[in-house]
């Protein structure tokens, strides 16, 4: 705490009465009253505070109001938030001194904000689960997370005052999240200077050698966009438009990412300029139209590269973003990015949902896409059995997202991510829609569930009464949505298994006047590869476990080499801790075998199967532990597994699978035979009806009456992979069905 100056004072006071001077959003002398109650009230806060730099702390929540109203174009409430936003936090006041003084709606605000803090403090989940409960204020008051904004932004802004490390670890928060969020909300110019400044401060060399590029691009850019607008303008007036053309360079952000994913150098990127025709609307003519108008007069003059239009005054973003570009070849010979754009459309493109609100409540537009997006959210946030975890990477997953607009048999347009399959269509439909769904139909031609659709696609979905979700769905879904219902569906099974396997083993002991005590469970646990009741409980309720064999190992001596391994984690469970926590089972490979658990009662595992050689149980394996101390499992004749044992010989631990009945893993047979009427059909009989194994690929190619080709299917392990190749090497034609080993170097 220090005294300020009479200078600091002065400084304050002037910093205040330049917002409230600034207040374009504000409804006259009340507004400006509770916005210098608010005042007082954070400058009394804050008395004595300074920020690392050494300013008053006060100057900040005046920086992020001015930020709020001149940036982002809020009004009054959000003013008085922006500037209570850390009282709070850092101060003696409540959220019920708020309330008492401002009021309910500010006072939630405040709450919401405050929630937000430590989001990213990663020393647990209860930071995400923080996240979480910020964003259920989104759907009733989205200014929480723009006021949230304002304030990162200012930190960035100020962010030179902070020693290095804390430098990194801001700009990797900001990269991570809160960037994109911006891009979603539609706040493209706070979107770029986040990008801009986490640059900065993560690889200042790489920063300032492109900012250096750029600013020597400086005085040639001006002489091509002179000589671009030229005969652009000439046309524009003579039509009547009233316009604007300005013209700047690509993001320095921008510029990286793309040497970074096509891997080339500063001079190959070609749309490092971008020319924008703001244009005033005509009222009597639909702006769509103008913009086509204008568009026609740019592709009259220079040649547009037809793979880089992009139409959203169609179809707008679902962030409300609309606006026309083209590319075309400019007079040097060099592409340049044109933007058509109404003022409307400008204002909305520069701040975002602010600004779409105003339009909206004026009647002149509509946010109904980030209604849409708001209201997703509140569905992913109401599901009470989410994991905080889960649902940040989701959430941040559908943040970064590209979308694509596809359509229901009906003609109603559904926005999805980048990538997203049939079942994530399904989903967004309704999660009993997504639940029951057995295949779909694209373009009216049928394709699986696991189908990747592209923009423009027509979806109808097939369904079935019977049919159920299963885990295998996890890896066919892209959507927050669509993960979330299938994981309660899930757990909803994993709590039915777990209480039916519990009254199972009650009843068999009961035989044998046993109940279940720790002693029992000693000598059950490594007997049937398992490591807690609850794993045990659900691998009897789902059949893996038929304690047939139950007599005989109560009878055994458990004095063996897992003895001590069970005593600990038993020792452990009395202290109430989770099995996860316990150093001694994370390290139970140690000296031994890792066991390959079949993880039922989670959708997380502790190790990940490698992709070069896509392992199923059965094989012979070898684990690598990284560095965060995960597993992943790699064939033991594996190239890349050779070259990690001979040099990161002290990461490889030996490992064996369990027993493996409920996931399936993905495995390839090759298929040769002569060709006959009907053959086709009794190979996938066999495979479909008969053994229930579900095929992901056929392949299967006939030539001079010899057929051969290869099919891509789930198995449990190799046992019942071997099961299938026998059972298809019956049927007649068959010549040769073998296991195809995909191993990549």
């Amino acid at each position: 705490m220090s005294v300020l100056t009479t200078t600091e004072e002065d400084l304050v006071q002037k910093a205040f009465e330049d917002l409230i001077d600034h207040c374009t959003h504000c409804d006259g002398k009340t507004d400006q009253k509770m916005i210098r109650k608010a005042f007082r009230m954070a400058n009394e806060a804050h008395k004595g505070m300074r920020r690392k730099s050494g300013e008053p702390y006060i100057l900040h929540p005046i920086a992020v109001a001015k930020i709020v109203t001149h940036e982002i174009g809020l009004g009054a409430k959000s003013i008085i938030c922006a500037i209570l936003h850390d009282v709070v936090e850092d101060t003696e006041y409540t959220v019920e001194d708020i309330e008492n003084h401002f009021g309910k709606k500010i006072a939630s605000i405040i709450d919401g904000l405050t929630k937000i803090s430590d989001v990213f403090d990663n020393k647990s989940s209860l930071q995400a689960e923080n996240f979480r409960k910020m964003l259920l204020t989104l759907s009733d008051d989205v200014r929480v997370i723009l006021i949230k904004l304002a304030d990162r932004l200012h930190n960035m802004r100020t962010l030179q005052s902070m020693p290095p490390n804390k430098q990194i670890k801001v700009s990797g928060e900001t990269t991570y999240l809160y960037a994109p969020l911006a891009h979603r909300l539609g706040l493209y110019a706070i979107k770029t200077e986040l990008e801009d400044l986490s640059l900065k401060y993560r690889y200042p060399k790489v920063y300032n050698d492109l900012l250096n590029m750029v600013t020597d691009n400086e005085k040639k850019r001006g002489h091509m966009i002179n000589t671009f607008a030229l005969p652009l303008i000439d046309k524009l007036e003579n039509v009547g438009y009233e316009f604007d053309i300005t013209g700047r360079p690509k993001s320095i952000y921008s510029i990286w990412n793309k040497m970074q994913t096509k891997n080339i150098p500063f001079e190959e990127v070609y749309d490092l300029l971008a020319i924008r025709i703001i244009f005033d609307a005509h009222p009597e003519i639909p702006e769509k139209t103008q913009c086509w108008n204008i568009y026609s007069m740019i592709t009259d003059t220079y040649k547009p590269k037809p793979d880089r239009i992009r139409d959203w005054v169609s179809m707008p973003k679902a962030n409300g973003y609309e606006a026309l570009h083209v590319t075309v070849m400019g007079p040097e010979g060099k592409w340049v990015e044109v933007q058509i754009r109404s003022h409307r459309m400008d204002e909305i493109a520069e701040r975002g949902f602010a600004a779409h609100w105003q339009y909206k409540q004026a009647g002149k537009g509509s946010s109904a896409e980030l209604d849409r997006w708001i209201k997703k959210i509140r569905e992913l946030l109401d599901n009470p059995d989410s994991n905080a975890l889960e649902f940040l990477d989701d959430f941040k997953l559908n943040l970064f997202a590209s979308e694509i607009l596809v359509f229901t048999p009906k003609g109603q347009i559904k926005s999805l991510p980048k990538l997203a399959t049939t079942l994530d269509f399904a989903y967004e439909i309704h999660t009993e829609i997504g639940n029951r769904a057995i295949g779909a139909k694209v373009n009216h031609k049928l394709v699986s569930l696991n189908y990747t659709l592209k923009s423009g696609d027509q979806v109808e979905i097939l369904t079935s009464d019977s049919q159920r979700a299963n885990r295998e769905w996890l890896y066919y879904v892209t959507t927050a949505k669509a993960k979330s219902a299938i994981r309660t569906v899930l757990k909803s099974e994993t709590k039915d298994h777990i209480q039916k396997g519990k009254q199972i083993i009650e009843e068999k002991l009961k035989e044998y006047n046993l109940k279940p005590s720790s002693r029992v469970f000693k000598k059950l646990f490594p007997a049937y590869d398992v490591r807690s009741k609850d794993e045990l409980y659900s691998k009897i309720g789902t059949g893996i476990v038929t304690l047939g064999d139950l007599k005989k190992i109560l009878r055994k001596n458990t004095k063996n080499k897992w003895i001590r391994y069970w005593e600990l984690q038993f020792t452990s469970s009395s202290k109430n801790k989770k099995p996860a926590e316990n150093k001694a089972e994370k390290d139970s490979y140690s000296g031994s075998h890792y066991m390959i658990r079949e993880n039922l009662d989670d959708t997380e595992s502790e190790f990940s199967i490698a992709k070069c050689c896509n392992p199923i149980p059965g094989d012979d394996v070898i684990g690598y532990k990284n560095q965060d101390g995960s597993i992943v499992i790699h064939k033991i004749k594996c190239p890349k597994a050779i070259r990690l044992m001979s040099s990161q010989g002290n990461r490889i631990v030996p490992a064996t699978w369990t027993t493996h009945k409920i996931l399936s893993y993905l495995a390839s047979i090759h298929i040769q035979g002569l060709d006959s009427f009907g053959i086709y059909n009794n190979i996938t009989t066999i495979i479909s009806k008969e053994l229930s194994v579900n095929m992901r690929n056929i392949n299967l190619v006939s030539h001079d009456g010899v057929f051969e080709g290869s099919i891509d299917l789930y198995v449990h392990n190799t046992k019942d992979l071997n099961n299938l190749i026998m059972n298809i090497m019956k049927i007649k034609g068959v010549e040769s069905v073998k296991r195809v080993e995909k191993i990549e170097d």
